[in-house]
This record gives structure tokens, C-alpha cells and sequence, in this order.
């Protein structure tokens, strides 16, 4: 079916800007006043994190089409000049909030807290200008690289994202007997702590300065033949979007690792300077950086705010943080059984963080030291610094067995991660696959092939996140185990498809894109559309990271107009709009901004009474549907089907860390009062914990069984 009357330009909106929505929902909980002190600083640092990457990419890639004469408008109707115009005007209004919400609420709360926050080198007492003097010669000065630009040495190169001191200096010309001007810069070194603790005035407190601070203190040290007119901190932000021709690419390993090279050169599209730097300075950065007007940003305060993510770290101030959550043990794996018996038994939920991301680990860990283990595939896209899992894939290879590994060398700002760990694979052994040409492999999964009595057996994990034992601590993930046969044969299928080029005639139950998914999703709310013309109870229900794909929010929108009740949970990007008269009435919008990453996916269809539930890697985007290699799959057990309603249930109920989307396109949170507060993600590690208690108490009891002593033997005999 054709939406050709759903998909109008002013039925959507920008997808940048809505980003950017997002980022202002985690900004809101820094401004939180409910929230622990310094969980608002860590909230207002990923802001700054987000906003760094936002500008890298997304920001980068609409300059390259202006710079391309690219004229055509988006979903929304916007050119790539009209975009970037209202992005500017937004991100400077968020930078605003930004440095207001830390110079006014945070700063003063952390003094009351006895943690003082020195910005200017100027506030130093003696006792600490004595300490950042002797800190500089003893541990700075020997690291320093201070460049000067003249005649014969012209402006260096500075790498993307580094904080620079850039400084005018003087000297006498005593033949003309006139001041010279010249200019200098020195990188604040990446490889020194940028907070660093000082001597405090009062007894019991902390106080901190930042590098950048001592050095700019002591800057006149560098350069002894010359006068300091004035010094202050700048930084820039590049084009870090890859442009990789994968088709001419012989080999993918070799031109990414040469592209990655070039992202620390690519054109400048933002400049953040001191707003009370020199405007001789100003000049020079402007002219060697080619930016003007609304790419600079003047900043009032210390620039790069992610440093606020070591001031989070800081000991001694666990009373003003939320108390860290372990994760808990999944029940089903509190015993004394094989991971393959307990899978034998029936499907395992996982709902990470607030389950253990332990028995994942163990799955590829056991698969490498069991006999009967045959064959390990896995899909990797982002895994953690020091990855246990492949370590355990490593040692499989090396005990012999057969293990495929998908290592996507594309994961963005992860590809030189994962060019060490596939080097590293296919030294032990492994065969390491890079992907499709043209597609990002973005789906969860692995399969494990193990000889048993019955013949062989295939066990098969499928998840919504990556295999990353640091980010399930942090995310918000569901994934399952089962050994159903139809999902093992479709298993093999996948890694078949991705490693040559054979293409599976059909599915058993797994929906794979770019080729199948999209119709399916379509048909499905078609489906619900057509169960409400006819009268029937309809309801679609979606949890995803971002929502833009124009023909599902067409078909969203002709399901509502149709009188389909639609609840979407959104953590980021949704260009749909609410409350459209004939057209989205029906729909209800939510974003999560915990603690936790919100990061599943998942959909639920009433389809007429008999529910269908899926999960998996995929986002309702056109890069995921139509750009990527991604795994969405069905929940057949009934009793995980229930718990899966249970989560969509808590979420939808949820009023503290919910906002809301109105009809005015901005998202507001609850009115709580007389309410009684729903946590989702805290009820979850409440319950998670309950549940893991409760299953070790029965293990305990189990164990408490008496059994009768033998009689003891005739000692004669």
C-alpha cells in the first residue's frame, strides 16, 4: 500500500534537529536540582560528548553537500544551507544552557559540598600558585611542544578535538625599533590529567584546577626571549565522517586504517574560544582555521566540559552520587547445570544491565573449552578495550575449533579498535570476515554447533546490543538464548550470507535487512490497520533509539488515521509529530533519559489478539533498514513474551525520567504530583535483584536434603 498522503514535509521533523531535541533531554537532567549533585555533572558531560560527535558527523557530512551544491530538500523539506542555519542557532542556545546550568547551579553546589572548582589561574591563593608552579616544572614543562609561526615556520598542524593554548607574543625589532607580534600555540598534552587536585584553604575540603590553567600560568616560561601580550585556550572540531569507496578498496583493512589517518586533518567546522580571548588572536584562528561567523563558538567558562567526567570520578563524595548497581544473576543460571543443559531446558531472557551480562561471556568462554563444540560464528561491532569474549574466541581457534568471526571494521569511532582485535583473531586462527560490501553489519549474534547424542545441536544467542561487556553495564539490552532448530538454521543462513554469497530462499524466523525487513515491518502495521477498520481492539507498541524512516512514520500515520492506538518509546531522533488532526491523534511518544543508556529494541503487534513480539538490532532509520545487515527476531516462549509486556508496561508507566512529546513539538516531563513515582530502570534493578535472591534461596533449600547414613560396615570382616 502507497502513503503518498502521509509523507507531506510539514507531517515531519528535521532529523538534526531532533537530535538535537535529544541532547536537550539529557541537558534537562543536569539541570535537575532532584538528582544527586554529581550525577548532574556527569549528565551535562555527555552533552558535551554528544554534542562533539553530533558535529563531527552529522554536522560535517550537511557541509560536504553544501559544498557539493547538493540542493535537495529532506523529509522535512529543508536544504542542507536551511539545516545547518537552524542548527547553528539551536547548538549555540544549548552551548548557552550548558555553561549557565555549570556556572551558575553546579559550580556553587560543589562549593557547598567542599569541592572547590578553580577555572582561572588569576583565583590561585599563594599556597596554591606556589604548588601549580612547582606541579608545571616537575611534571608539565618536560612534555610540553611549544610552536611558534614566523617567516620560516609556518602555522601547525592541530589534531581534531586537541585543547591548545594560543598565545601573542612580543619582541623588540631594535634595528626598527618597533614591537613584532607573533603567534604561538602549545597542545595542553592529552597524556597529563586535566583535573588536577591543589592544596585547599579550608581543612577537609578538595579543590581542583584544570591543566590548561597551570600551563596558561606559566606560558611565559616557554617562551623566555619574548613578552606574553595574552594566552587562551581554543579547540577545534574536524570532519570525521569517512569516505570509503569500498568498491575500489582491495583491501578494506589497509583503507580504513588509511582514512582514520585523515579524520585528525579534515576540514575545521567549529572553533570554540575564551569569550574574552584577544580579538588579534581571535583573527589569526580565524584566518589559518578558514571559520567564521556562526561555526565559532565564544565559550564562558573552561571549553571541552567531558572533563567533568573525571571531576564525577573524584573520591569521596559517594553521598551526592546515585549508589552503582551490580548487575544480578540470571535466575535460570543459578545452578549447578551446563550452560548448553539450561538452554536445552528453554529460551533464557536477558535484560541487561539489570541482569548479569556474565552468562554471555560464559556462553563463547564455555563453547572454547567444551570437546563437543564444534563451530563458533559470532557478529562483533563494538567490543570493550580488553574483551574477554575475544579472548575466548581466540582460545577456541587455538583448541581447534572451527570459529568465524564478523568484525565490522566500519563501527564508527570503534574502527581502530576493531582493526586490532580482527588482527589479533586471525593470528589465533579465527576466520575473520569484514562484512558486505556497501553494508554495515550492525545485528547481534552468535552460534554455537555442538556434536550430542541426537546429532548436532545449534545454540544461538540474539541480542539487541553489542558484545561488549563494559556497555551492558551501562545499556539498557535485551537479548535471548535458545536452541530451537528453525532459529539454527537461520543462524547458519546469516553468517553463510555474510561470509560468501549465498542467499537463503526464505526465513524461518528471523527478519534480515536491508532486503526483508522493511516490507515486513509495513505489513505488520498494515496488518493492525486493516484489525481496526474491521472494528477489532489494534495496538502497536515500539521501543527503538531513533525513528526517521519516512515509509514507516507513512504507515504509522495511516494506521492512527485508521484509529490504531500507538505508543513509541524514543530515546533519541523521532521525526514524527503527535496530535496531527485525522493523522497521528492516535500516537503517543516517549523518551527515556536515565541513568542506563536506553538501547533495546523492541515491537509489539496485537495483531487481532494473537500478540507477536520481536527484538532485535534495528532501528525504524533508513541506515538501518535499507544500509546495514540487521537481525530482528520473534519471542515465542509465552513466558518471556510476558515478561517482555511487563518491561513495555513499567516504561509506558514511567513519570520521573520520562518526557513526553506534545503537539508543540517539544517534550516535557510529567506533573507528579499526588502521583506515585514510577522509576522504570530502578523498579528493574529491584526487581532483578529480588529475583536473584529468591533464586538462590531455592537453590540453598534444594541442597538442605538429609540423607539417611549407611549402616556402618562389620570391622571383623
Amino acid at each position: 500500500m502507497k502513503f503518498k498522503e502521509f509523507d507531506k514535509p510539514e507531517y515531519f521533523v528535521n532529523r538534526e534537529l531532533s537530535w538535537i531535541k535529544f541532547d536537550d533531554r539529557v541537558l534537562s537532567e543536569a539541570r535537575d536540582k532532584n538528582l544527586p549533585l554529581f550525577e548532574r555533572l556527569k549528565f551535562l558531560s555527555i552533552t558535551s560528548s554528544n554534542l562533539d560527535e553530533f558535529y563531527m558527523v552529522r554536522v560535517a557530512s550537511l557541509k560536504d553537500q553544501v559544498h557539493a551544491g547538493y540542493k535537495k530538500t529532506d523529509i522535512a523539506g529543508m536544504t542542507a544551507k536551511e539545516q545547518l542555519k537552524a542548527i547553528s542557532q539551536q547548538t549555540h542556545d544549548l552551548v548557552h544552557v550548558q555553561y549557565s546550568t555549570l556556572n551558575r547551579s553546579l559550580v556553587p553546589a560543589l562549593e557547598k559540598a567542599g569541592l572547590h572548582v578553580i577555572f582561572e589561574h588569576e583565583a590561585f591563593s599563594e599556597k596554591q600558585k606556589e604548588f601549580v608552579d612547582r606541579y608545571f616544572e616537575d611534571n608539565v614543562y618536560p612534555v610540553l611542544t611549544p610552536m611558534a609561526m614566523d617567516s620560516s615556520r609556518p602555522f601547525p598542524l592541530i589534531r581534531n578535538k586537541t585543547l591548545n593554548i594560543g598565545a601573542l607574543l612580543s619582541r623588540k625589532d631594535t634595528k626598527k625599533g618597533k614591537e613584532e607580534i607573533d603567534f604561538a600555540t602549545v597542545q595542553v598534552p592529552s597524556v597529563l590529567p586535566r583535573v588536577v587536585i591543589i592544596p585547599s584553604e579550608k581543612k577537609g575540603h578538595t579543590t581542583v584546577t584544570l591543566l590548561e590553567q597551570i600551563i596558561e600560568r606559566n606560558i611565559d616560561k616557554l617562551f623566555l626571549s619574548y613578552d606574553v601580550i595574552c594566552a587562551h585556550p581554543y579547540r577545534i572540531m574536524r570532519n570525521a565522517d569517512l569516505s570509503i569507496d569500498e568498491d575500489e578498496a582491495e583491501d578494506l583493512l589497509v583503507e580504513i586504517q588509511k582514512q582514520l589517518k585523515k579524520r585528525q586533518w579534515g576540514e575545521v567546522i567549529r572553533l570554540e574560544v575564551e569569550d574574552k580571548m584577544d580579538p588579534r588572536l581571535l583573527d589569526i584562528l580565524k584566518m589559518e582555521f578558514q571559520v567564521h561567523g556562526d561555526d565559532i563558538f565564544f565559550i564562558n567558562g573552561p571549553l571541552d566540559l567531558t572533563m567533568l567526567m573525571k571531576v564525577y570520578g573524584i573520591d569521596g563524595y559517594d553521598q551526592f552520587k546515585e549508589p552503582k548497581y551490580k548487575p544480578a544473576a540470571v535466575p535460570a543460571f543459578q545452578n549447578d547445570k551446563d550452560i548448553f543443559q539450561v538452554i536445552r531446558e528453554g529460551d533464557v531472557f536477558l535484560h541487561h544491565p539489570y541482569m548479569s551480562f556474565d552468562p554471555v561471556v560464559n556462553f563463547v568462554r564455555q563453547a572454547a573449552k567444551d570437546p563437543d563444540v564444534l563451530a563458533i560464528k559470532q557478529t562483533l561491532y563494538r567490543v570493550s578495550g580488553n574483551s574477554p569474549i575475544i579472548a575466548a574466541l581466540a582460545q577456541a581457534a587455538e583448541n581447534g575449533k572451527q570459529v568465524s568471526v564478523l568484525v565490522e571494521l566500519k563501527a564508527r569511532f570503534d574502527e581502530e579498535n576493531n582493526i586490532v582485535w580482527a588482527k589479533m583473531l586471525e593470528k589465533a586462527g579465527c576466520h575473520v570476515i569484514y562484512g558486505l560490501v556497501g553494508l554495515k553489519t550492525h545485528s547481534k549474534i552468535t552460534l554455537v554447533v555442538r556434536r550430542e547424542e541426537n546429532g548436532i545441536r545449534r545454540y544461538v544467542h540474539l541480542a539487541t546490543g553489542n558484545y561488549n561487556d563494559s556497555t551492558a553495564k551501562l545499556y539498557t539490552d535485551c537479548g535471548i538464548f535458545t536452541c530451537d532448530e528453525r532459529f539454527g538454521e537461520d543462524a547458519t543462513a546469516v553468517f553463510n550470507m555474510l561470509s560468501g554469497y549465498s542467499e537463503p530462499k526464505r526465513w524461518n524466523r528471523l527478519i534480515v535487512a536491508p532486503i526483508w525487513m522493511k516490507d515486513r515491518f509495513v505489513k505488520m502495521i498494515e496488518r493492525e490497520a486493516q484489525h481496526a477498520k474491521d472494528g477489532e481492539e489494534a495496538h502497536i507498541v515500539a521501543k527503538m533509539n531513533s525513528l526517521c524512516d519516512p515509509a514507516i512514520m507513512a504507515a504509522l500515520y495511516y494506521a492512527s488515521s485508521c484509529g490504531v492506538k500507538i505508543d513509541l518509546l524514543v530515546r533519541g531522533i523521532c521525526c514524527l509529530k503527535v496530535g496531527i488532526p485525522g493523522i497521528s491523534e492516535n500516537i503517543h511518544v516517549r523518551s527515556i533519559v536515565g541513568n542506563f543508556l536506553e538501547h533495546s529494541r523492541i515491537f509489539y503487534f496485537h495483531n487481532g489478539g494473537s500478540d507477536e513480539i520481536y527484538m532485535g538490532s534495528a532501528d525504524w532509520m533508513p541506515r538501518n533498514l535499507d544500509r546495514r545487515v540487521e537481525i530482528v527476531f520473534p519471542v515465542e516462549d509465552e513466558g518471556i513474551k510476558d515478561e517482555i509486556k511487563h518491561v513495555l508496561d513499567l516504561e509506558f508507566r514511567d513519570n520521573v525520567k520520562a518526557h513526553i512529546l506534545k503537539p508543540s513539538g517539544l517534550y516535557e516531563k510529567q506533573d507528579k504530583r499526588g502521583k506515585t513515582l514510577i522509576n522504570s530502570q530502578m523498579e528493574f534493578c529491584l526487581e532483578a535483584t529480588e529475583r536473584a535472591k529468591a533464586a538462590k534461596k531455592e537453590k540453598k533449600e534444594k541442597k538442605r536434603v538429609f540423607v539417611p547414613a549407611e549402616p556402618a560396615e562389620d570391622i571383623e570382616k
